[in-house]
């Protein structure tokens, strides 16, 4: 897994490089250097940048689909995701796909069924798919992509009832259970591109050259998915939190970072038992995208180059924008339909 950083500063690294005149690959190591001098090499995280002092979880990356409407309230263990997604389902109103890797909870839900979005949402990580069920269309694209789903429609074990809810909305899993069954695969390489974890900014652009535009203020953002759902955000603590959302008490998500990316969506091919058309949000190609750090809001262009590939930025001058490492919430919006109000 392409996901190692060096621990050794920055400053020592160049130091060493300027002490040698030569790029001749046969010159001998300079005098003194001998062996266990380094420092081990620290993973680091592909959905939080931070660093993984004990190394990997002896699990794979798991992907709950959690209902996100007061029917599936209150909403368990989002307070241990590592990441979180939000995307359009039918009927205009959304669901939410929590990322596991370092802790894995025995109590998250309510779980709700699969989408074929999914694909391009759980693919960069090689996450495994944990839900209630799905259309049987959607299930063969799934799996068809090479993304292991744990379903309970399939006889996935962990699967439980919340005795004050009904079905669907009652469906919860215990992860540490799934994890039984399932097999750590191979990580492609991180789900965003972090910036250092020491934090270090960028230099200044010179004066007169192209740039994004500066960053605008804000300490609350509306995020609007359809006519029905529109999620709300306030800067609380320097974390970003959802103040409508449905989680349970004092144990939601809280984002070091919330980004808002505009999205094309198209026809999944098939409608839910209402009759609904289901939307499939394409989550690859480019778009616009708004960066939430502390008060600071930065406009910048997504890319993703195929649904398995990860996450990148662009400045306004096709520039690398980089992530801060810490917790971090998608927004997956509507190019059309959709869009962000700040406050």
């Amino acid at each position: 897994m392409n996901l190692r950083l060096l621990a050794v500063a920055a400053a020592t690294s160049l130091a060493l490089a300027a002490c040698s005149s030569s790029s001749d690959p046969a010159e001998k190591p300079a005098p003194g250097a001998s062996k266990g001098t380094a420092k081990p090499l620290v993973e680091v995280s592909p959905l939080t940048g931070k660093a993984m002092k004990k190394g990997r979880p002896d699990n794979p990356v798991f992907v709950v689909k959690i209902e996100n409407t007061d029917g599936g309230a209150p909403q368990y263990g989002l307070d241990h995701a590592d990441m979180v997604i939000e995307e359009l389902v039918e009927g205009g109103l959304t669901r939410l796909a929590a990322f596991y890797y370092s802790s894995l909870p025995s109590k998250v839900g309510h779980v709700r069924s699969l989408r074929t979005s999914d694909i391009g949402i759980a693919g960069p990580v090689g996450g495994q798919i944990v839900a209630s069920g799905g259309a049987s269309g959607a299930y063969r694209k799934v799996e068809k992509a090479g993304i292991r789903v744990f379903s309970e429609d399939g006889g996935a074990p962990g699967f439980s009832s919340d005795p004050l809810k009904v079905r669907p909305y009652n469906r919860l899993i215990d992860l540490k259970t799934v994890n039984r069954k399932a097999k750590r695969t191979r990580i492609p390489g991180p789900y965003l591109p972090w910036a250092p974890a020491s934090g270090a900014k960028a230099a200044a652009p010179k004066a007169g050259a192209a740039t994004t535009p500066a960053p605008k203020k804000a300490t609350a953002a509306t995020v609007r998915f359809s006519d029905f759902t529109t999620t709300s955000w306030a800067l609380k603590g320097g974390k970003w939190v959802r103040t409508n959302g449905h989680a349970e008490a004092g144990k939601d998500f809280k984002a070091d970072t919330m980004i808002v990316l505009s999205c094309r969506v198209g026809d999944a091919g098939y409608t839910d038992p209402a009759g609904n058309p289901v939307p499939e949000t394409v989550f690859e190609g480019r778009g616009e995208a708004r960066v939430f750090h502390g008060d600071e809001v930065t406009s910048v262009t997504w890319v993703k180059s195929g649904l398995k590939k990860g996450l990148r930025f662009e400045t306004a001058d096709g520039k690398p924008y980089r992530i801060n490492p810490g917790h971090v919430f998608l927004e997956l919006v509507p190019k059309d339909g959709g869009g962000v109000t700040l406050g």
